[in-house]
């Protein structure tokens, strides 16, 4: 594993200046070219500007079932960089206690996550479990309520108490909800259709959901 990486971008370098990971250099355009920071980062999306920081700093997910009331999201396999960067950005601005993602087939907190995020992931904890269905029956152990989210579902999330230790469980992109994830859930429920499209990105999903808790609990 590296020893540093590179993030871009404006707010998630100036994120990271301010969040938990050390930066240990910017290099900003027009003193770098703009090439050359491309070639640093790999992407052309660097605004101008770079930093060379530490690894991500992954989180405690059975330290995070500690919290009193705490809010937290639990993405079942999503691989799109963009949706887990889009998520954890609601997810901080909500006051969630953190993001919870499998080891294995699930995007990880990249530089890619980092901009999608608008450097949100810079002070939300994100954690990694190696079983997610195993762990959400930890959170249940711990007094958390588990909702998933599934487009099949009778209940909408306004008709359920999403206030108190809460755990909001969305799945992949296309798949949803694994079996055993969802059988892991107390309840299910689905935001309602009003329009043609048969379905929401998890992303956007995801913030209903975690607004809908925050309109609750205020």
């Amino acid at each position: 594993m590296p020893d540093r990486e590179w993030i871009y971008g404006r707010r998630p370098v100036a994120e990271a200046e301010r969040g938990r990971r050390r930066v240990h250099r910017i290099l900003r355009a027009p003193e770098t070219p703009p090439e050359e920071l491309e070639r640093l980062c790999g992407s052309p999306d660097h605004q101008g500007v770079v930093a060379e920081v530490d690894p991500y700093p992954y989180g405690d997910p059975v330290g995070m079932l500690r919290g009193e009331d705490a809010l937290i999201v639990a993405l079942d396999q999503v691989q799109d960089p963009r949706n887990l960067g889009a998520v954890c950005r609601s997810a901080e601005f909500a006051g969630a206690a953190g993001v919870v993602i499998p080891e294995r087939r699930s995007a990880a907190v990249t530089a890619v996550v980092c901009k999608a995020s608008a450097g949100a992931v810079e002070h939300l904890e994100v954690a990694h479990v190696r079983n997610l269905a195993d762990w959400l029956g930890e959170a249940k152990q711990a007094g958390f309520w588990i909702w998933g989210a599934d487009a099949e579902a009778k209940e909408a999330p306004w008709g359920v108490d999403l206030t108190g230790p809460t755990v909001l469980v969305l799945g992949g992109e296309g798949k949803g909800l694994r079996p055993r994830v969802a059988a892991s859930c107390d309840g299910l429920v689905a935001l309602p259709r009003g329009g043609q499209v048969d379905s929401l990105n998890v992303s956007a999903a995801a913030t209903a959901l975690l607004f809908e808790s925050l309109r609750q609990r205020s």
